[in-house]
């Protein structure tokens, strides 16, 4: 490939999605992204359904910055369902850096992780990276071996399956309501709802509600840590 060839291939970032809950923080990586990125189309959100809002209303942002931490999302479930909805790069920002939370995440479809104390010489890394099609991962740290992580990434790749609705509709059924409430809370018929708990099923491969649930949960840092040799 000449040099004229790479630069060609290289994606260009004008405009991003930041999604975290921490005004401060979002002003400060705002102006981290301006400044070394050069970025200056910048949108923020505080959780996950105003990023659906957000992304229903506008065009695509060349990138997504994503807080793992949301007040509505439990654990990798956040990213799952919004790789699923946008088919754009998604850098995950976290305070949770432990290597079995990144490599999760990037075996969830992160294109790439910077741990939320980092320096702006590591945003300017990431995204270079992320800009040739290559996946960031932070200095110091490592993927876990696939083979220490399988039961958990069988269920990320379980619950990637799901489409953004059915992903709703099991966060929901996680928080404990029923399809009735589920179905008033979408706005969608009740048989709706039961078709789409019926396919959730399938695809979890359970045979109840509460089975899909405990499967959901295992996505949960929580687990995750708790594991952490």
């Amino acid at each position: 490939m000449t040099p004229a060839q790479a630069q060609s291939s290289t994606r260009r970032f004008h405009s991003a999605l930041i999604v975290d809950d921490h005004p401060l923080f979002c002003d400060a990586l705002s102006m981290t992204l301006q400044a070394v990125v050069g970025i200056i189309d910048i949108h923020t959100v505080t959780n996950l359904e105003q990023t659906f809002d957000w992304l229903s209303e506008n065009d695509v942002p060349d990138v997504i910055v994503l807080d793992l931490n949301l007040p509505d999302v439990q654990g990798l479930d956040g990213l799952v369902r919004l790789k699923n909805r946008a088919r754009t790069p998604v850098m995950v920002v976290s305070s949770m850096a432990e290597n079995k939370v990144i490599s999760s995440t990037i075996r969830a479809g992160a294109a790439g992780f910077v741990p939320k104390h980092s320096q702006r010489e590591v945003f300017q890394s990431a995204f270079e990276a992320i800009a040739k099609g290559e996946t960031f991962i932070p200095p110091g740290h490592m993927m876990v071996a696939e083979d220490d992580a399988s039961t958990g990434d069988d269920v990320v790749a379980r619950l990637a399956s799901l489409t953004n609705q059915q992903g709703r509709i099991l966060q929901l059924i996680c928080e404990g309501k029923l399809n009735k409430q589920i179905a008033y809370d979408l706005s969608i018929a009740e048989t709706t709802v039961k078709a789409h708990v019926t396919a959730i099923m399938r695809k979890l491969g359970v045979q109840s509600r509460t089975q899909a649930v405990l499967l959901a949960k295992q996505t949960s840092f929580g687990s995750v840590l708790n594991d952490e040799a």
